[in-house]
Formats: C-alpha cells, structure tokens, sequence
C-alpha cells in the first residue's frame, strides 16, 4: 500500500512517540515478559502470531454502503492477498466494526502498525519499560495495552487475523466520518444501519455470510445491540470495553454528569466528523451531501451537555433535557442496552476502572447464553489501556489472540477450546488473575460493616478518621464534609478522563491527598487474605443544609504503609434516591445490594433541609484481594469534581452548602460488603 502524505506524517509523528517511549524505557531499567498462560492460551498465541495463510492485506477505501432511507455510509474494505498482492477470491468470514471515530484514524493506526518493524519495536519498549518505583508508574501501566491487544482490537485493524482468512469491514456510524446524515447516537436509526451493513456485507461476493462483529468503547456498544435478536448472518461479537446501561455508566451516574469525559469524547467525535476526504477533493469527486450535512450538525450533543449544566430550574428545561430525564424519551432508550436479548456468542472485555465498569460484570450476568458461548475478562484497567496486564505468565492471552480463537470458534468452526475458556476471568484488585465459574464469587456473603465517628488510628490526612466496625455506632454524632476540589487529584478523576491521569500515582493509586477532604472510616487489619467480589451499596443517613446534595463514596484498600487505594466507587444526588425495587437486588438480611435509582423528574423526592434523609448509593460491582494486615475504607465526599456535576437545577438546590453524615443507632449507616470471610 502507498501512504499519502498526511499518512507518512502521522506515522513519523506516531515513531517519534516509540522514540521517546524507548529513552524513558532505558532509563528505567528492565523487565522481561512473554506471551503466556494456560496450554491453549500458548497454542492460541503460537497459532495467531505466526505467519498467515495470506502475507499481503488489500484495502479498498471510501467503498458506498447505501441505506434504506438513502444516506450513504462509507467503509473501508480489508481482504487477504497473497505475496504477489493478489486477493483471495473465495468467500470468507467476514468482521464488521461501525465506529463514530473515522475510519480515517483506523486506517491511519492500521498502517502505522504496519510499517516494518514499528509495531515489534513498540512492544519490545513496553515489556521493558519498568517504572514500578517510579511516582509515575501508571503511565508504565498504560503503555502495557501497548502489549495487550489494544491496537488491534480496539482503535485499529488486526492484520494477522485478516491474514487467517477474513475480510474487515470499518464503517463510519451515519453522521460521523465520513459518512452522510446526522449523528443519530446509538438511536434507532443508527440501530437499523448496524443491521443493514451487516446484511450488505454478508451479501457481498467476498463474503460468505458468516459475520462477526469487533471492536471498543463505542464500537463494542454497537456490537451489543445489533446482537439483539440478532440478524441471522451476525454469528460471534467480540466487544472491548462496552456500555450497556449507559445512563448509568457514564452520561449520569446517580445523577451526577459526566463533566470530564462526556466533553472530551463529544469534542474527539465532533473534530472528527469534520475531516474532509482530501482525496476525493483532488479527484473531484467530493461528497457535497457530506459537506451540507456537517454544516447542518457541526456539535451534536454539545447542547444537551450545555443545557444539563446551564439551565437553573426545572420549570426552565427545554425538550431535550427533560427527555434525558424521562425514561421513556427516545434519547434514553438509544442509551439503553438490552443484553437479555442478546442470542450470539459474546465476550466481552472490561476494566473495574473504566468508564463502563458499572456494565461490565452485569452484562455477563444478563446475558441469556450459557457459560462458554459468553465469556467475560475483566482487567484492573481504565478505558484507555484495556488488555494491559495480558499475555504474560499467569494472565489471560492478549485481547488480539483470544479475539481470533474466538472468531474461529464461531465462524470458521475450528475447535479451538475458546469456549471451555473461562468462563469469568478477573485480575483481583490488590492480587492475582483467577478463573472463576460464575460471577460474583461463589462463596461470598454481604455483610453489614458498620461507620462509626469512633478514630481509627490508621490515618491523619482525613477530614476525619472514623472506623468500620461489625457492630453499630452507641451514639447519635454528625459529621459534617463540604463540598471541594480535593478529588481533583483522585481515582475516581482518572476513571472520568477514562485513564489520562491516571499517570501520576499520587492521585490515581493513593486517595491520600483527596481524603483531605473526605470523611474516612477504616476498619481494623484483616488476618487473612479476604476476598470482596460482587456489587455493593453503602447506606447513609444523611443531614443537608440546601434543599439537595451530591455525594460520592469510594472502597478502598489500606495497606499497613497507610497508602489508600480506591477499589470501586459510587455517587448520588440526594434528591435521585428514589429506588425502582423491580431493577434492584437485596441480600437475604433485606439489605441492599444493588439499588437501581430511576433518575427520572417524576421519581424526584425533595429533601427538606436539617432533616435526617437515607440515602442508598450503588457502588460499581468490582474483584479484589484484602492480603493479611489491610484494611477496609468508605471515603465519604460531598462532591466528585471534575469527574461529575448534578445536574443545574439540583446543583442550585445544594447550594454547595456542607452535609452531614448521621451515625445514629436506630437508623445507622453501613456498607453492605460481599466478602468470604467477616471484616473485623
């Protein structure tokens, strides 16, 4: 293939990168790693990695996929050619992406990858780059998805698999890209396009009607709802890092809007979109449908975003946001999922510090397949190095290996073994990979761990340090915590920028410096390795100053040097308490396990300012490993900026004034914990 220009100059800008990477990998020292696991974990690697049928990929660009309604999307077409550049001509599995982020840039990764020796070189850096004792090894962390599929299954095209005998299609979603119309995200016409390149691709001479569907973020999601009731052609989804219930991933959750990442993503979708095709302006053939349709949409959803921040009362919001607000609005529905229809095999990969953590052990437990034609890995990653972690000695094969094993499986029917893999595999916050039959844990109880005003020695940075104890409190005690910017410097921050801060570990591994201005309360040492794995609620009884309030909760981990890693987290506006029981899930003592919070204006309850309310605040389902001599932590904030904002009307409510949090006997606070063993 020959790069254009701009192409040439993305690749030396992508190589100057590697170059800097190189010289902090050599300052930092050395580590080794090969591509491991279990016997077919070995053989599915073995087997991916070495030479393909086919040396040689062949793209077809700007290729037009016409839709019922007449808007033209545009694909690229990737097929298998052998060493003289001649593509193979018999019909082959085919794998669909749909992607609002420009098949533009997947072209652009897909040949920088390409370019002898840049991609060897990248992953030699990374399996050297050790910056474990450095105040920066996150960044170390990050640049390990580097080494675990990313490129290949999220932000590019995987040329080994098409080497194996598949064709690619990369498609622009309606209104972004490339293509025509207007963004319609995740809506129902978007839906029916899914369908419809799925039905065209299996139609095509090169393919043989066998379709696979691959990979991230917003593409994984898309994954998710074309598998519903799915098309006939459609046979195996791989998605990376998908959504499901996304109004409680990432646009609201519990009320709070996602004021870091919401803007940063709509800003890289809306750029994008806006990217002429240069080529087809030198050849004269440019798309003035295109053009006219960019000018008639140039920010979708900017305004959305802009009136959930900006309109002060209720009684002033305009359409659009008040639909956000009704679950029955077209705009809820297309953020919706419904993984209870899904009818293909699917695997799915999530990180418990994604943006879409929330959706990913709960899309494995609703899935209606049985174990083996799903399967779930989830990573203790961000949204921005998923599969960081795999491909070494102990952890699963890398996202790329086990995308092709899977596919294999499904679509060429090759016996692989992919489906005895499995079928829950997670990275233990705080230990180790384990395989697990079933989600949560089995041999897991929620437990009742009481807040208590009483000091628990483990800590001097908090606003106050008060302890978990399995009894409750003696004595009625307020604790008051103001809203503030402490959480700026915080996990829950670098969850919201989906892993870009996650580089300095002062604030993404060690909640010491938020927990300034944080209520704290600490349990006592646990003797022995326990294991915390399934959802969990934490139970406030708070007191509020405004008419409304905002609060986050964070689990941690404190370990004997007092560094206090956060394990999961969760936040809620006071007046979104309200709880649909139909959708929530209780613990045999009738305790809440999973509170599902509605977020709707017909469901608003009104807090009366000075009078104690409860509140039940869904923490994100998450793994992990208490080792002997650790200890438990519920970080209580009144606030979670810049991570996420209420929504304006009820941030005017709060006043921004301080909270309290009521530790009474007869109405105690507590977190319902699911562990296998009790906390002291």
């Amino acid at each position: 293939m020959t790069l254009r220009g701009s192409e040439r100059g993305l690749v030396r800008v992508l190589t100057a990168i590697l170059a800097i990477t190189a010289v902090l990998a050599c300052g930092a020292g050395q580590v080794s790693g090969k591509p491991g696991g279990d016997v077919p974990g070995v053989r599915w690697t073995a087997q991916h990695d070495a030479p393909g049928t086919y040396p040689e990929v062949r793209v077809e660009r700007g290729v037009h996929i016409t839709m019922s309604d007449g808007v033209v999307l545009k694909a690229d077409v990737y097929r298998p050619a052998d060493a003289a550049g001649v593509i193979e001509q018999k019909p082959l599995p085919t794998i669909v992406s749909l992607t609002p982020y420009s098949k533009l840039m997947t072209g652009l990764i897909e040949q920088a990858a390409a370019t002898p020796g840049l991609q060897s070189t990248a992953v030699d850096i990374v399996r050297r780059l050790n910056l474990s004792s450095t105040p920066i090894s996150g960044f170390g962390d990050l640049m390990q998805a580097l080494d675990g599929g990313m490129i290949q299954t999220m932000l590019g095209v995987d040329r080994k698999l098409i080497g194996s005998g598949y064709t690619v299609v990369v498609a622009d979603v309606r209104g972004t890209g490339q293509s025509q119309g207007k963004w319609d995200t995740l809506g129902a016409r978007e839906q029916l396009d899914t369908r419809e390149v799925i039905e065209w691709a299996a139609a095509q001479p090169w393919s043989n009607g066998r379709i696979g569907m691959s990979g991230g973020s917003y593409s994984g999601i898309n994954q998710l709802r074309a598998a519903e009731d799915a098309p006939a052609a459609l046979q195996a989804i791989f998605p990376v890092e998908p959504g499901s219930d996304l109004m409680r991933d990432v646009v609201a959750p519990g009320g709070g809007v996602g004021t870091t990442f919401l803007p940063l993503w709509l800003n890289s979708v809306n750029q994008l979109k806006l990217v002429p095709d240069v080529a087809s302006m030198i050849q004269g053939t440019f798309d003035w449908t295109w053009f006219n349709d960019r000018i008639a949409d140039p920010t979708t959803n900017f305004d959305l975003l802009a009136q959930a921040l900006l309109t002060p009362s209720l009684e002033d919001m305009p359409p659009a946001l008040d639909g956000a607000l009704d679950e029955t609005s077209a705009f809820r529905e297309a953020i919706m999922g419904h993984p209870e229809k899904v009818n293909v095999p699917t695997f799915v990969y999530g990180g418990w510090h994604d943006i879409f953590a929330n959706s990913a052990t709960k899309l494995y437990e609703q899935l209606p397949l049985p174990p083996g034609r799903k399967q779930l890995v989830v990573g203790d990653t961000y949204h921005a190095n998923p599969g960081a972690g795999t491909g070494v000695p102990g952890a699963p094969p890398r996202l790329d290996v086990l995308q092709r094993a899977w596919f294999d499986k499904w679509l060429k029917d090759i016996d692989s073994g992919v489906e005895a893999f499995g079928p829950v595999t997670v990275k233990q916050q705080g230990g180790g990979w384990v395989t697990l039959r079933e989600w949560p844990q089995p041999g897991v109880t929620h437990r009742r761990v009481y807040l208590s005003a009483d000091p628990s020695g483990s800590t001097e940075d908090s606003l106050h340090d008060g302890s978990l104890r399995p009894t409750g409190p003696g004595a009625v005690e307020n604790l008051t915590v103001a809203p503030g910017l402490s959480t700026i410097c915080s996990r829950d921050a670098a969850q919201g920028s989906a892993g870009m801060t996650a580089a300095l570990d002062a604030c993404a591994k060690d909640s010491r410096i938020a927990e300034r201005n944080a209520l704290t309360f600490t349990s006592a040492p646990v003797a022995e390795e326990t294991v915390i794995s399934g959802p969990i609620n934490v139970r406030l009884n708070t007191v509020h100053t405004g008419s409304d309030g905002f609060w986050n909760v964070t689990v941690n981990d404190v370990a004997p040097d007092g560094t206090s890693t956060v394990l999961t987290t969760g936040q809620l506006t006071a007046s979104m308490r309200a709880i649909d029981e139909r959708r929530s899930a209780r613990s045999v003592n009738g305790d809440l396990t999973a509170p599902f919070n509605p977020l709707t204006l017909d469901r608003l309850l009104p807090v009366v300012p000075g009078a104690p309310t409860e509140i039940d605040i869904a923490v994100i389902p998450t793994q992990a490993v208490l080792a002997p001599g650790h200890r438990v932590r519920i970080d209580v904030y009144a606030g979670n900026a810049p991570k996420a904002l209420p929504f304006r009307p009820m941030l005017d409510a709060s006043g921004l004034e301080p909270q309290q949090v009521r530790l009474d006997p007869a109405a105690p606070s507590f977190v319902n914990l699911p562990t296998d063993k009790p906390i002291p």
